[in-house]
């Protein structure tokens, strides 16, 4: 497996253009995020990353996490490159100053995960959830809740996790059966008794944080049935006592790990919650508003989830140009010189490699002008906040879908020593395959996109986004045609689609626009890099650029038919007649 190269300078663009810090840093909120700070922290955190995470990223997929007697162990070093990341710094970058973090855009925080998940996917995991649980006690824990616990897992001393999942409550999240009892006297009076189990637990269960704060959807007695009688706990592995201290350990345990095909030093865990009834958790925010409360935890991690595409991307595409500048193997096609050259001269292979390269440079500027939208909202920009909400589903589920490509593409490029173990470029395809599934699978972004986030304003702000790429598409015609089919399929699927006929188009209509908007960003770096910014890139963005508007963008426009097609032909056949 060869080596991670930080993609600073694409970065950086990203960054500058498409988030557009340098106006984010304009406001009060984020004045200190100047840009000598961010190339620092960009610089930074991608040498950490290329020195600390990524010379374990094959181990951790040889060697794995283990549970051994009810604990969960890490391969060697592990510990020390966690320990680093904490006191680096590195877990702090964007949560509130006023519990130890440095109060920079959201923009940066993507920025620290995008490097650290490009060197570990699974490894990243970890300080991946630990934003998402921070974030969800900033905005719905108690004074108390957020004084005791906020502290040490903005430092990453703590980590934290999500626990929705049950056995028979997957995407259904309102059938769980983990239950919540309120303690009416005691020690533990005012808290509760929680009782379940949780499957698919993230980095449940470790020794590399001090302490892992579960947020844990439970449902109280007599609580309405489904999603609307569910509530939110904090539920420690270890107590804490009232001077910060770590008291006995909670009743939870790691009852197994799951055999999965990729990220394997990720621990995946099955939690049982009260087996001998003495778990004691706490509730956040209000009783049965639970969902709410963790849907704030998700939204983040589901852009998080939608940068897993853009860092597993990046580190298939490095180890196939690699291979590709090493491997010789054949003359050039035509040429008079019969000498055996490396592959990358050969057309199909440099198709290839550009493709791998234009759709990771589009994955990273979708991704960093979602990230600047959700920080114009968190200074109350309610255009910035909506466009952000219409933005997620696409920012996941296309950039997901778009890793698995590039990672696929990245063993085709290896032939036959890419379905081999060795090189390593078989791990890069199955780390990226459980992307498109969890937070919500792509399936269920797709639908947010043509339901809830088409609702926003009355459709008009969706519509909004597709008109403005179009007035600055007005020169290249590949994407103003897309741009304005995504308007027209918008406006049909508000006005005139019943909702089976939506549906049954969400999941190409999503992928057209998610590329519609990258390759908006992508042109805006083209402008600006043609404007003398990145001269590092003065050669091979125009080039990137013009493949994706190209050769992507065309693709794209084709799956008009299918999102428009309707759901009847879906349901022509009985489903046992499917089989026949």
């Amino acid at each position: 497996m060869t080596p991670y190269t930080p993609p600073t300078q694409d970065q950086l663009l990203a960054i500058r253009v498409n988030a557009g810090i340098e106006e984010l840093a304009q406001s009060e909120k984020f004045a200190h995020a100047e840009s000598d700070l961010v190339e620092a922290i960009v610089e930074g955190v991608g040498q950490f990353a290329a020195g600390e995470f990524a010379p374990l990223n094959r181990i951790g997929d040889l060697e794995g996490a283990k549970l051994e007697n009810g604990v969960v162990r890490l391969p060697d070093r592990f510990k020390e490159a966690y320990d680093a990341y904490v006191e680096q710094g590195w877990n702090a970058i964007a949560s509130p100053e006023e519990f130890g973090g440095q109060g920079l855009p959201f923009i940066l925080s993507c920025n620290v995960l995008e490097n650290l998940g490009a060197a570990n996917m699974a490894f990243n995991l970890l300080p991946m959830l630990s934003v998402g649980a921070i974030e969800a006690l900033e905005h719905h824990g108690s004074k108390d809740q957020q004084s005791k616990y906020l502290p040490d897992l903005v430092s990453g001393k703590w980590s934290g996790t999500m626990n929705l999942t049950e056995p028979a409550a997957g995407s259904d999240v309102g059938a769980l059966r983990s239950t919540a009892v309120p303690i009416e006297d005691g020690e533990h009076a005012g808290k509760y008794k929680i009782t379940g189990q949780k499957i698919y637990i993230t980095w449940g269960e470790h020794e590399l944080a001090e302490n892992i704060i579960h947020l844990v959807l439970a449902r109280l007695p007599d609580a309405p049935e489904g999603s609307r009688g569910i509530s939110l706990f904090l539920v420690p592995k270890y107590h804490v006592n009232d001077d910060g201290s770590l008291g006995n350990r909670n009743d939870l345990r790691c009852v197994s790990l799951e055999h999965k095909l990729g990220i394997n030093a990720s621990p995946t865990c099955v939690m049982s919650y009260g087996d001998n009834d003495e778990c004691i958790g706490e509730l956040v925010g209000q009783e049965n508003r639970g969902l709410m409360a963790m849907f704030t935890m998700m939204n983040n991690a589901r852009i998080n989830v939608g940068n897993q595409g853009a860092h597993i991307a990046e580190r298939a595409t490095q180890q196939a140009l690699y291979y590709a500048m090493d491997r010789v193997q054949s003359a050039r096609a035509g040429s008079p010189d019969k000498t055996p050259v490396a592959i990358i001269e050969h057309p199909d292979v440099r198709r290839m490699i550009l493709r791998m390269k234009a759709l990771t440079e589009g994955v990273r500027a979708l991704l960093y002008y979602c990230a600047g939208q959700v920080d114009r909202g968190t200074i109350g920009d309610p255009d910035a906040k909506n466009r952000a909400e219409i933005l997620v589903p696409m920012v996941k589920a296309w950039g997901t879908d778009t890793g698995v490509e590039v990672t696929g593409i990245g063993i085709q490029i290896h032939g036959g020593m890419g379905f081999v173990e060795e090189t390593g470029a078989a791990q890069h395809w199955r780390d990226s395959r459980i992307a498109p599934i969890y937070e919500g699978t792509n399936g269920i972004q797709a639908a947010d996109l043509v339901t809830r986030k088409l609702g926003i304003e009355g459709g008009e702000a969706m519509v909004a986004l597709f008109e403005e790429i179009a007035r600055d598409a007005a020169e290249q015609p590949t994407l103003l045609a897309l741009a304005k089919d995504c308007a027209h399929i918008a406006r049909w699927m508000r006005d005139e689609a019943s909702l089976d006929d939506r549906l049954a188009g969400s999941v190409p209509f999503c992928t057209m626009a998610a590329v519609a908007v990258a390759g908006w960003q992508l042109m805006k770096q083209d402008q600006a890099v043609a404007g003398g910014a990145a001269p590092a890139l003065a050669e091979s963005k125009p080039v990137s650029v013009r493949f994706f508007l190209d050769r992507i963008v065309p693709e794209a426009h084709g799956l008009k038919a299918s999102a428009i097609a309707g759901a009847d032909l879906l349901y022509i056949l009985p489903s046992e007649k499917l089989a026949g």
